[in-house]
């Protein structure tokens, strides 16, 4: 009988013990204080290298309903409009590399729009839809990945197994005067600013 219990409390510590390392593995991603970035919490996405422009924000072109692009602030003050993240796994933490939707409010969120065939381009619009990873949803979530000793944003959703996507870094395409976000060879470098 004691040694039935003996088995199955080292098993339990075992279990135990793997958990902990299964999320000690997962890197949050982090702000600019080194706080993990929080689902449900607004936050700043803004440019490591300084003198190109501001913070992200959405179009202003009165031409534009939807999609809306989602383009960096010509203004390098500006810090842009804040936004929120969702992963797909519903957890509190923002995981490195992991599916998550963004969002400026509940009805601008970020998707990968239709290729633009005047410009060759992949650009980033609002007109998205939250949660739902599937197949119909695809094109609505991206991975905040490492990059050096910041961050970058990336289209390669794993939220459909069977699904055929295109993996790229998103950076800035310039129309028009306006840095718009496309999908890119050269990333654009950022960090996040918590926004009370």
């Amino acid at each position: 009988m004691s040694s039935l219990f003996y088995v199955f409390l080292l098993l339990a510590v075992f279990i135990s013990h793997r958990g902990a390392i299964t999320e000690a593995a997962v890197e949050p991603v982090k702000d600019i204080t080194g706080k993990p970035l929080l689902t449900g919490f607004n936050y700043y996405i803004l440019p490591v290298i300084r003198g190109r422009g501001g913070g992200l924000t959405m179009s202003n072109l009165k031409t534009e309903t939807c999609p809306t692009s989602v383009i960096q602030d010509r203004f390098e003050v500006s810090q842009g409009l804040p936004v929120k993240f969702s992963p797909y796994d519903k957890s509190r933490i923002i995981p490195v590399s992991t599916d998550v939707n963004i969002k400026f409010s509940p009805t601008s969120i970020w998707e990968l729009a239709n290729f633009d065939e005047t410009t060759k381009q992949w650009f980033i619009s609002t007109c998205g839809v939250e949660g739902n990873p599937g197949q119909k949803t695809v094109g609505n979530w991206f991975k905040i990945d490492k990059f050096e000793k910041d961050y970058k944003i990336r289209f390669c959703p794993t939220v459909c197994n069977f699904c055929k996507v295109i993996c790229r870094d998103v950076g800035v395409f310039v129309q028009d005067g306006k840095r718009r976000l496309a999908l890119s060879d050269v990333p654009l470098k950022v960090m996040f600013k918590r926004a009370y």
